[in-house]
């Protein structure tokens, strides 16, 4: 399956800011670079919730991560086992992450923002799982929270409404 969209080259201001970011200039940044404004726009926001922390840069992989897995988004997961590891996640907590619910690997902070990004994901946060969010997070966070999750919510329909998939070497 193709891209949906030709690949440009990312040019200019974008490109520096992409490198800036430490960033490769991915199939992503080349097919939103038909709409350069929104191409920087994406760059703005995808790199304030990975770079703006309140939470652990773990905790937000691993969200990321989860989230990957439920859309089954293997160009999403690709990206963020390597960034997940850099952050300090285990390859333990990455091959337990499927299972996490009842797994030892993850404490109750990070159970919490899983459940949370499983009902993000799937449409519908209970109150239940808010007042845990609550418990656990101060204002900032559960904010940081809840745009990770919606984030990473809307990416695994950007890459597939793009057709955009990884290498089958970049692949485990």
């Amino acid at each position: 399956m193709s891209a949906t969209v030709p690949m440009l080259e990312v040019t200019g201001a974008a490109r520096e800011r992409i490198e800036a970011l430490g960033l490769e200039v991915a199939d992503l940044y080349r097919a939103l670079a038909h709409q350069p404004a929104m191409l920087e726009a994406w760059l703005d926001f995808s790199s304030s919730v990975r770079r703006e922390p309140a939470v652990s840069r773990a905790l937000r992989e691993l969200i990321i991560l989860r989230s990957a897995q439920i859309h089954d988004a293997r160009y999403q997961w690709r990206d963020h086992v390597r960034m997940a590891a850099e952050a300090g996640v285990s390859p333990e907590q990455v091959d337990g992450l499927e299972d996490w619910a009842s797994s030892t690997l993850f404490d109750e902070k990070t159970r919490c923002a899983l459940a949370f990004t499983e009902e993000m994901v799937e449409g519908e946060v209970s109150e239940a799982t808010l007042g845990k969010l609550a418990d656990l997070f101060n204002p900032a966070e559960r904010i940081e929270l809840i745009l990770t999750a919606g984030f990473y919510c809307m990416v695994p329909r950007v890459l597939d409404a793009l057709r955009l998939e990884p290498s089958t070497e970049d692949m485990p």
